[in-house]
């Protein structure tokens, strides 16, 4: 078989089978983690960046390339998790970006497609790092550039591409240190190997299997919203419309219209199709609303009293359940009176949920090491707050890409990131938040005091490793230290101890200890006795219920 041009219906089939290989063998990309520690994984991120491309084109006829790889764009970009799916799908836009308007290609044309690809994904990162999945993907491209004149076709350009996207894969240790140390070689740039093997196993005609479920483990949720009891919940009013008029038309002005009119709204806008959910007691009322804009492609209203007489539209930040309606009520509008500031926080765990609302939050999307959000998570939280400033903290290094990318795809509110890379460091920059003062200065000053706190985590090790020249063992604990593994023990406690006393200095005055969902108090009672004893800070002790990490220690 001899492929010389690729359609639409041709590319779609290509991706399909290229994000269904990375499914099927994330796990593997997974254990290539450089930490040993149960964290967000890279593979699970890029699937589920991929996945989400790849079902925005699974259905598709159209036989335009440019056509299905501008939808695969956006699909992979509202889906991207971490940094890593974040950089996958700048990848993937560049590609889409240089086959605008283009029916088919040759292999001339997706060569230099390749290039775009890699040029949009470095100009995604601040400080690109080699060795990395950004290194992998640009001499792979190179070298097809180099190539492809003397290729016969796709086929044989796939193999000479893939060829050399191994040898740079084994070559990132030597340009990533930490890659040499641990002995493995670099996740992100193996899983994208994975994604372009599927693509042409496909053009030889081999088809894989979705032989995986995808992992239901993350919503968002609006901690702050309070059930009313013996509240009538109305009508469950679920639309999608056509926009006749885009130049008269504007999301934020729509959702303030219609917010009044109900609650557990979600307005999503793709060019000119409008989708709507909301509950509310007057259904008539939305539709009217809504018809001024444009014409239903279809609508569904259904009654939830008579579905179930105590449906609580959010559930208990840890439970995460759908409501009766069948409906997905992980998003939804609040406040709806106009505030001058809204925070939306990142959090895991029940108690640290409940902590950062108590600190002011308005918004906690429930996620962070091991349930990294997507960047439409973010989209959708931002969009569903009424406020002039609205600042996000991820509190996680992980998620800082998807936080930063999606404030840059928001028009018409002022966003902004703060770049907290830990739960500890957000926890104390909102202690500095006056909602008082300008939004600069604020930033500012809970910018600045990111760098006066010392984080440590404790976790536990899921292999056998070496890092910073500590030998690690499968099932030790390990204590990190402002992201840096400095020690490791089987004796959680010994080790607790021993992190803390790597942190203490004679300029700290404050610990905060946050204990996760494994720890008990009798355990905690024990350290904080004994922080007490030996150092005679100010100790602030916090259930936090998170999991992963049974410590998470602020010291400020």
């Amino acid at each position: 078989m001899s492929t010389n041009q690729i359609d639409g219906k041709l590319f779609r089939d290509l991706i399909v089978n290229g994000s269904i290989k990375l499914k099927n063998n994330m796990n593997r990309i997974n254990d290539l983690n450089v930490f040993p520690v149960p964290d967000g994984d890279t593979g699970s991120n890029m699937s589920a960046t991929m996945s989400a491309g790849a079902n925005a084109i699974k259905q598709s006829e159209e036989t335009s390339i440019g056509k299905v790889a501008k939808s695969l764009a956006r699909g992979m970009l509202m889906g991207a998790r971490g940094n890593s799916g974040v950089i996958l799908s700048q990848l993937f836009s560049g590609i889409a970006k240089s086959l605008v308007d283009k029916d088919q290609i040759d292999v001339e044309e997706f060569s230099y497609a390749l290039r775009s690809g890699v040029e949009q994904a470095y100009s995604a990162v601040i400080h690109p790092v080699e060795g990395t999945m950004l290194t992998v993907s640009r001499e792979g491209a190179d070298q097809a550039i180099s190539v492809y004149p003397d290729v016969e076709d796709f086929e044989e350009l796939f193999d000479l591409y893939i060829e050399e996207l191994y040898k740079s894969l084994e070559r990132t240790p030597d340009l990533l240190p930490i890659l040499k140390e641990v002995g493995v070689i670099d996740s992100g740039g193996a899983g994208f190997i994975e994604i372009i093997e599927g693509m042409r196993d496909a053009l030889h005609g081999k088809v894989y299997d979705d032989k995986q479920e995808p992992s239901n483990d993350y919503k968002v949720d609006l901690t702050n919203y309070k059930h009313i009891e013996g509240e009538d919940f109305g009508y469950c009013t679920e639309f999608i419309m056509q926009i006749e008029k885009m130049s008269e038309f504007s999301q934020k002005d729509f959702i303030d219209m219609i917010s009044p009119l109900g609650n557990s709204l979600v307005v999503v806008q793709d060019e000119n199709i409008l989708k709507v959910h909301i509950h509310t007691q007057t259904p008539g009322d939305a539709l009217n609303l809504a018809q001024h804009f444009g014409f239903f492609v279809n609508l569904k209203i259904e009654n939830m009293n008579l579905q179930h007489t105590e449906v609580l539209i959010h559930q208990e930040a840890d439970l995460q359940d759908d409501c009766d309606c069948g409906h997905d009520h992980s998003q939804s509008v609040a406040p709806r009176v106009k505030k001058k500031y809204a925070i939306v926080a990142v959090v895991n765990g029940k108690g640290l949920k409940e902590t950062f609302v108590e600190m002011g939050c308005d918004y906690i999307i429930d996620g962070g090491q091991t349930m990294n959000p997507s960047v439409e998570d973010f989209v959708k939280a931002v969009e569903s707050i009424n406020a002039d400033h609205i600042i996000i903290i991820p509190n996680n290094k992980n998620v800082m890409l998807s936080a930063e990318t999606a404030r840059d795809m928001i028009e018409g509110k002022d966003v902004h990131v703060l770049k907290a890379k830990t739960v500890a460091q957000g926890y104390s920059a909102l202690t500095m938040f006056d909602a008082t003062q300008e939004v600069a200065p604020n930033i500012e000053e809970m910018t600045n005091y990111l760098d006066k706190v010392k984080t440590g985590e404790v976790t536990f090790a899921i292999r056998d490793s070496k890092n910073n020249g500590i030998d690690i063992f499968k099932d030790d604990f390990m204590g990190i230290y402002n992201g840096e593994i400095v020690n490791t023990n089987p004796d959680r406690e010994i080790l607790v101890k021993d992190l803390v006393a790597k942190m203490i200095d004679e300029n700290s005055e404050i610990i905060t200890i946050m204990y996760g969902k494994d720890v008990n108090k009798a355990e905690v009672e024990e350290l904080t006795d004994h922080i007490n004893d030996e150092y005679g800070l100010e100790i602030d002790v916090i259930n936090g219920g998170q999991d992963i990490y049974s410590y998470i220690i602020s010291i400020e």
